[in-house]
């Protein structure tokens, strides 16, 4: 015997099998319970979500012999007939391919025409948007006034185009999208079902790349349950198969954007392409990823509406205060704009690096939200400057001075200290300086004002604040600060560094005793861990 995909054998055969349509269900039940029947349904929803199966269900309902709380019982004559489509009281047409007026004259003389068994004659017209204008015309008079033993039965994904007189004599039913969590605590049913060994993590992709379509969760189940057959099927696995890229990457990516590292885009990219990932799904989920940043940007209790692990969900609230909700809708726009276009694109991997880049590089574009994210990021290094005034300003030794870049060309000359040169940075440092904007963009206000002030190196492998003033020096020091910030240096990375803070000595210039590690770790150099 043939195989049989896995949507076919595990189509729903009564109404309690049907899942996220609830509210579809127990009206219908209720119908048939207490022979409340209509003579016209019309079923409305996008692909995947049960209007074909329930249609089926309902036709075999109302003819039962012997209903068991509104459901078919699937024993009797008729309901096998109508299971094996053996029936001649339930008639299937496809108004994509039968859509002209002869196709319904047909149906309108045959309805005058008793069932020769059951209750109820039934057509199940599918696709019924797709009908002519005098299709609708010819079925008009027959839908108004059909027999009593004749049920029409409508499926379109597409109500618009449904003519509103045809819409007005039917009994409308919304199919909505299924959940992630239903399709995925089916797909956990039909893999124990079917002997799979499925991690949930796996199953929980599946669901959201169905994008609210049971049907099509199935075909994804069985297209990677076919890959791998008889080996477990890992979240990996269904990333492979399905030509997907793995939120770390999105994460990856993201910060390497924010620091304007066009060099390490590119590669993250071409390392995408070289996968064999599809870019049109790529652009589609890293959309979805800045989608679910801007809903933890704009509101506290957004964390209901993510579907992500803890790991994840925790690195995607530290991105959310590296960036203004500005900056992310401008993202989404270009992304969105980057999806329509790369539909018809003949070279997508060129449309794909320079949308990057225009992600990265504000300064490439004219329009508002460009502009206003370079004046933005202006006043940013404007106010961190006033900032360092005024905290200098305070000192208690000389609470008038204010240094400006005259002032220091007039310092006296001195010997030059020793430079600390960095040697070789560890994982952990380079993780921390790659993440510092945001590691600073979590502590409290007035935290993140001295941090600004000072500057990051290392030394001797521990990482170092730089202070070029006593007061900004003696602030970091403190107890409170320094535990606040391991904190969430900790949190962010995961592990705990050494932290130490340094005041930079009279008269002397930071870029001649200490290595800016900022930049450092852009120029990508490679050191033994």
């Amino acid at each position: 015997m043939s195989y049989t995909a896995l949507y076919r054998k595990w189509r729903p055969d009564n109404f309690s099998d049907v899942k996220g349509q609830d509210h579809i269900v127990t009206t219908l039940k209720n119908q048939i319970r207490y022979d409340r029947i209509g003579h016209a349904y019309l079923f409305c929803g996008t692909r995947g979500t049960g209007k074909t199966t329930v249609a089926k269900i309902l036709a075999r309902a109302v003819n039962c012999a012997n209903p068991q709380d509104g459901n078919p019982c699937g024993e009797c004559e008729v309901c096998r007939a109508i299971a094996d489509g053996s029936s001649l009281n339930v008639i299937e047409i496809d108004a994509a391919s039968n859509n002209g007026v002869d196709n319904i004259r047909q149906i309108r003389d045959e309805v005058v025409y008793r069932p020769t068994e059951g209750r109820y004659k039934v057509y199940i017209i599918d696709e019924v948007h797709m009908l002519s204008i005098g299709a609708f015309n010819a079925l008009l008079k027959t839908l108004e006034e059909p027999p009593e033993y004749v049920i029409f039965i409508l499926a379109t994904t597409e109500a618009h185009k449904i003519p509103v007189t045809i819409m007005s004599r039917c009994q409308r039913y919304d199919f909505r999208r299924i959940s992630v969590e239903t399709i995925a605590g089916r797909l956990k049913e039909l893999t124990a079902a079917e002997n799979v060994n499925a991690e949930e993590k796996a199953l929980r992709y599946i669901a959201k790349m169905a994008d609210g379509a049971m049907r099509d969760a199935l075909s994804l189940l069985d297209q990677c349950m076919a890959f791998y057959m008889d080996r477990e099927l890992k979240y990996e696995n269904v990333l492979e198969v399905l030509g997907t890229v793995d939120t770390d990457v999105f994460s990856s990516l993201l910060r390497q954007i924010i620091n304007e590292d066009a060099v390490s885009i590119i590669g993250t990219v071409d390392g995408i392409i070289l996968d064999g990932r599809d870019l049109g799904q790529f652009v589609a989920d890293f959309t979805w990823y800045l989608r679910n940043l801007l809903m933890l940007k704009a509101s506290d209790s957004a964390e209901s509406m993510i579907d992500m692990s803890a790991e994840n969900l925790a690195r995607l609230k530290e991105e959310a205060f590296m960036l203004d909700e500005a900056v992310i809708m401008r993202y989404i726009r270009i992304l969105s704009e980057l999806g329509s276009s790369l539909k018809y694109a003949t070279q997508k991997r060129v449309q794909v690096e320079v949308a990057m880049i225009r992600l990265a590089r504000p300064q490439m574009e004219t329009d508002m939200e460009s502009v206003t994210e370079r004046l933005k990021k202006l006043e940013e290094l404007v106010k961190e400057k006033e900032d360092i005034i005024a905290l200098t300003a305070l000192r208690p030794e000389s609470p008038a001075v204010v240094y400006t870049q005259t002032a220091a060309e007039e310092k006296p000359h001195a010997a030059k200290p020793p430079k600390y040169e960095i040697k070789a940075l560890s994982d952990d440092l380079r993780e921390v300086v790659t993440n510092w904007r945001g590691i600073v963009g979590q502590m409290d206000n007035v935290y993140e004002t001295f941090l600004k002030a000072a500057r990051l190196t290392v030394v001797d492998d521990k990482l170092c604040l730089v202070a070029d003033n006593k007061f900004t020096h003696d602030f970091l020091a403190t107890e409170k600060c320094m535990s606040s910030l391991k904190s969430v240096i900790e949190n962010t990375i995961g592990k705990s560094v050494e932290l130490e803070i340094r005041l930079l000595e009279e008269n002397a210039v930071f870029e001649d005793t200490f290595t800016n590690v900022e930049d450092y770790v852009k120029m990508n150099i490679t050191v033994e861990d």
